[in-house]
């Protein structure tokens, strides 16, 4: 932690000193110093989109794990989902998320619901392959054993497949919440009223950079908290993770 504050320091100090040796326009690149000025004076308007983009991210990231995590579970319990379902999942990673962003905002509206369904879009695939990798490697012998004892299918997914599945679950929802935010804002540049998306297109439009680095650190600093606040999280419900064992020695 300490050594990337002293990187990151140590590029916005190398950032500063080049706007100011090689004479930079400010419509092209202000200063550090002038984003952080950005920041303090517009702290009031960039709270007030920057809810609404973590509303979109958070609800986002809500729905497209339950329909990753159902998606999973369907897919490893019935072999006919599994030939129907699964191959339209993996094509569907084929089209684009910026191509169906016109087509959310004209079937969804201007308001959140079509930044949430984007972001659940993006969410959902990590989740659904982490976690049906994970359930369909549980090991053959505990599976055999636990028929060999009289349990069913049921019990064996509740008991065994899904405890064992949940350090690859929990790999695919760290990778959803590094995503998430990318969602939220590519809804937001197709059309909105609002957000942080809408605020840097709004700060572009009237040469305003100093207002869009600002949203693009707001941005970024929601981003790096909610990773690394699920990450704290997922560490201390699911503890027998791999990495987790490895720092526990």
């Amino acid at each position: 932690m300490i050594r990337g504050l002293i990187t990151a320091a140590g590029l916005l100090a190398l950032w500063e000193a080049a706007t100011w040796l090689f004479g930079l326009p400010f419509y092209i690149l202000p200063p550090p110093s002038s984003v952080a000025l950005a920041l303090w004076m517009r702290a009031d308007l960039l709270a007030e989109h920057a809810l609404i983009t973590a509303t979109e991210i958070v609800v986002g990231l809500l729905v497209g794990v339950a329909l990753g995590v159902g998606t999973a579970l369907l897919v490893v319990r019935s072999a006919l989902a599994r030939r129907w379902l699964l191959p339209v999942v993996i094509a569907s990673q084929a089209i684009p998320v910026f191509a169906l962003a016109p087509l959310l905002v004209l079937w969804f509206g201007y308001g959140l619901a079509s930044k949430i369904v984007m972001a659940a879009l993006v969410i959902y695939f990590p989740v659904a392959t982490s976690f049906f990798d994970g359930l369909r490697t549980t090991p053959t012998g505990w599976m055999e054993l636990a028929r060999t004892m009289g349990a069913s299918e049921g019990a064996i997914l509740r008991q065994m497949r899904v405890p064992a599945a949940l350090p690859a679950l929990a790999q695919g929802l760290r990778i959803a919440a590094a995503v998430a935010p990318i969602g939220a804002v590519i809804g937001e540049w197709v059309g909105s009223g609002a957000g942080l998306g809408f605020l840097m297109l709004h700060a572009n439009g009237r040469m305003q950079i100093d207002l869009l680095f600002a949203a693009l650190v707001v941005l970024a600093a929601m981003a790096i908290a909610l990773y690394y606040g699920l990450d704290a999280l997922l560490r201390r419900l699911v503890p027998w993770q791999p990495e987790t064992l490895g720092r526990s020695r």
